[in-house]
């Protein structure tokens, strides 16, 4: 694992969210100053999550309206079923840091 800068906290504002071009996409949301991110595509219909509707610690894909918990990756409503992904945040001073797994990692749903 090692850790990426996604944005500076100044960045992104209370309840926006923003895509890293990694492999596999990242989506992070800023929630109340608080910072969360998971894979950025929904598990139902490869739509980009940062592009959905936030509301609270919920994300909704713009496609077909499956909700995410963004805390957890929980899958919420359907069409969706499968969980995302989840990553560590951190912040060091004023960046916003992802932990991304080395390719040799493996993952089976939230982190």
């Amino acid at each position: 694992m090692h850790w990426i800068r996604a944005c500076s906290v100044d960045d992104l504002d209370d309840g926006d969210a923003l895509q890293l071009p990694t492999v596999p996409p990242i989506a992070v949301f800023n929630v109340d100053g608080e910072y969360f991110a998971v894979d950025d595509t929904c598990t139902h219909g490869q739509s980009s999550l940062a592009d959905g509707y936030v509301d609270g610690h919920q994300v909704e894909c713009a496609w077909h309206f499956a909700k995410f918990d963004i805390r957890s990756g929980a899958a919420l409503t359907p069409p969706a079923s499968f969980p995302l992904c989840t990553y560590e945040v951190r912040i060091d001073g004023p960046d916003v840091m992802v932990a991304v797994r080395d390719r040799t990692e493996k993952s089976s749903g939230a982190a």
